[in-house]
């Protein structure tokens, strides 16, 4: 699924830098028309560009974290299974021949409580690492709000990419009109294509804006939450290693 996502991440990038290069060489061969220019679209489309790269980043490293934890906590429940076993084995040693003086006896029984006391520490932290770092971050990647800000995102540069050909058709419109001066024909073709173009940088327009508002609160979401989770995560082992 992923790798179909990517393919056609660069499929769009690919068709958008194909109208891109129509545009520019019609922009140079034709005297462009300086209102055809829409600077306020290219910076919205520009920070969009930015948060998509961002909170893409942020949620790979969410993952990474969660995968990193998750295996921590897998790994480090098998090793404390082995602990406790041999730490109620040396217990149970020593209680059983603590009456006959040994020295061992007496060694196995605390080393057995001081291992037994170290894996209830490390129970604890792996129960925090769970509840406040593997949890929230878990369910922040697969949350709505990212996707739905994703969803307007890639509905956003479709229209951006309707608008480029749109563009491009104007700009051929306006050629031709220019050289069939007085053709009603064309100069109706003309304000037709027009009027489209302007419906839709209207809807570029408004759905730019949802877009990034969804995206930026992604972002500052993202930053703030894997921050804290992150600084949970160092409290809790700088807590172990207080109580060691």
């Amino acid at each position: 699924m992923e790798a179909l996502k990517r393919h056609a991440s660069k499929l769009r990038e690919h068709v958008a830098k194909q109208q891109q290069a129509v545009f520019k060489q019609f922009s140079a061969r034709y005297n462009q028309d300086p209102s055809l220019v829409d600077e306020a679209e290219l910076e919205c489309h520009q920070n969009l560009q930015r948060l998509y790269s961002t909170t893409r980043a942020a949620k790979h490293f969410q993952r990474n974290i969660v995968r990193g934890v998750e295996g921590f906590i897998a790994v480090s429940t098998k090793q404390m299974e082995i602990v406790k076993r041999l730490a109620e084995d040396c217990c149970k040693y020593g209680v059983d021949n603590e009456h006959f003086g040994f020295a061992l006896a007496k060694a196995s029984v605390e080393f057995g409580n001081s291992h037994k006391q170290i894996e209830k520490e490390r129970e604890d932290l792996l129960k925090v690492l769970g509840e406040q770092v593997f949890e929230p971050l878990r369910e922040m990647i697969m949350s709505a709000p990212l996707e739905d800000a994703r969803l307007l995102t890639y509905r956003y540069q479709r229209i951006r990419q309707d608008m480029e050909s749109q563009i491009a058709d104007v700009m051929r419109k306006q050629l031709k009109s220019k050289e069939s001066s007085g053709n009603t024909d064309n100069s109706v073709k003309l304000q037709h294509a027009e009027s489209k173009l302007s419906d839709l940088r209207t809807t570029l327009a408004a759905l730019g804006r949802e877009a990034t508002a969804a995206m930026e609160a992604v972002e500052a979401q993202q930053q703030q939450v894997t921050y804290e989770r992150l600084l949970a995560m160092v409290d809790a082992e700088r807590t172990i290693i207080t109580k060691q």
